[in-house]
C-alpha cells in the first residue's frame, strides 16, 4: 500500500471518527429525546439546527468521498478492517472529551484491534 492510498483510508477513518464525536456532542447538546408523532417536528428541527450534528453529517460526506477513493487504489479486504482504527481513535476521545469510561478490558480490546489492524495491513 502505498502513502497516498493510507492517507486516503486514514482520512476516512478519521472523518468518520470525528462524525460519531460530533454527533455525540450534538445528542449532549440536544438531551434525551423520543421520537413520537407530536414531537418529530420539533424535535428533528433541533437535531437538524444543532451545529455539532450538521458538522457530523458533513464528516460523514466527505469521509464517503475519500473512502471512494480509497477503495480505487486499495483491496476491500484490506481496507475495510481499517475502519477499526475508528473504534480507537472514539474510544480514546470519548474518555477525553465526554469522560467515558475506558476500563482495562476495553484496553485489552483495544489493543487486540490495533495489533489486527496491524497484520492485516502488512498482508
Amino acid at each position: 500500500m502505498n502513502a497516498i492510498s493510507f492517507s486516503l483510508l486514514m482520512t476516512g477513518v478519521l472523518l468518520n471518527a470525528g462524525a460519531q464525536l460530533l454527533l455525540k456532542a450534538g445528542t449532549n447538546s440536544v438531551g434525551v429525546f423520543e421520537f413520537s408523532r407530536d414531537n418529530i417536528l420539533p424535535v428533528g428541527w433541533k437535531l437538524a439546527t444543532e451545529p455539532h450534528i450538521a458538522g457530523g453529517l458533513g464528516c460523514y460526506v466527505i469521509s464517503v468521498v475519500a473512502w471512494v477513493l480509497a477503495l480505487s487504489r486499495v483491496e476491500v479486504s484490506i481496507a475495510y478492517p481499517m475502519l477499526s482504527i475508528g473504534y480507537v481513535v472514539n474510544a480514546l476521545a470519548a474518555w477525553y472529551l465526554f469522560g467515558e469510561a475506558v476500563t482495562l478490558t476495553r484496553l485489552a480490546g483495544i489493543g487486540v484491534i490495533i495489533i489486527g489492524v496491524y497484520l492485516v495491513a502488512r498482508s
